[in-house]
């Protein structure tokens, strides 16, 4: 029975081999035919275009507005080339500018006016106050009225009220800071209605025309001047009024 068992397996085991020899054979002659390269490379090649073409069209899906929670208006846009709410407001901010501390011009004339020194020897003359044996060049513009009465003097901008003083040279004194870095500083007032420290709009009266010891000869006027901060250097008004808007 060993022997039998034996003569069995041996007679087995050259199956086996020849059915795998059998196989490796098929698949040479498969390979080897000339039409199978061409073919496999065929496919493979049709799977990755297929492949390719539903990433695209994965890729053109749109996502709408409804799907992000957004909704805007058709009709109205932001000046960035976005759209703007429903409820949005233009606003066009305009810088306020500086007026004449007066309001009728027509009843008011210059009286001493700025000492510029790109000015005629003429007009820097007639620019400078002599205050007892001193001449000093005038740093503001008096403004006075025609028929010397006194007049309402008016905030020539919205700003806070800085200083309210009583000089004995320069009189009643009022200044008034702007938020653009500008001080206007009045003199040679009377009967003075702001306090330090309130906020005043452009064209609030703020005092009436007085008299004062420094400009003495000119009568009852308005001592105005405008200054690059509280302590820095006089500007010509002339350069920064705005005679159109009150």
């Amino acid at each position: 029975m060993n022997d039998q068992n034996k003569g069995f397996q041996k007679e087995e085991a050259p199956k086996t081999a020849q059915g795998a020899q059998s196989t490796t054979s098929a698949w040479k002659r498969l390979l080897a035919k000339k039409w199978v390269f061409p073919a496999t490379y065929m496919a493979a090649a049709a799977i990755i275009l297929t492949l390719m073409w539903v990433y695209q069209d994965a890729g053109k899906k749109t996502v709408s507005q409804e799907d992000l929670g957004i909704k805007v208006s058709s009709n109205e846009k932001a000046t960035d080339g976005t759209k703007a709410p429903d409820n949005s407001v233009a606003v066009s901010a305009q810088s306020e500018t500086m007026g004449l501390p007066f309001k009728d011009k027509s009843q008011v004339d210059v009286s001493i006016g700025f000492y510029d020194t790109n000015a005629s020897n003429e007009a820097k003359q007639a620019a400078m106050i002599q205050y007892g044996d001193q001449l000093t060049p005038h740093t503001a513009i008096d403004y006075k009225a025609k028929d010397g009465s006194a007049f309402e003097v008016l905030a020539a901008m919205s700003g806070k009220v800085t200083a309210v003083e009583q000089n004995p040279v320069v009189g009643n004194l009022v200044e008034i800071t702007h938020s653009n870095g500008l001080v206007s500083v009045y003199q040679s007032l009377a009967d003075v209605k702001v306090t330090k420290g309130a906020e005043v709009k452009k064209g609030d009266v703020i005092a009436k025309a007085g008299r004062n010891e420094f400009e003495k000869e000119d009568g009852v006027h308005l001592h105005f001047e405008v200054r690059q901060g509280s302590d820095g250097a006089a500007v010509n008004p002339e350069t920064i009024l705005n005679e159109k808007q009150q």
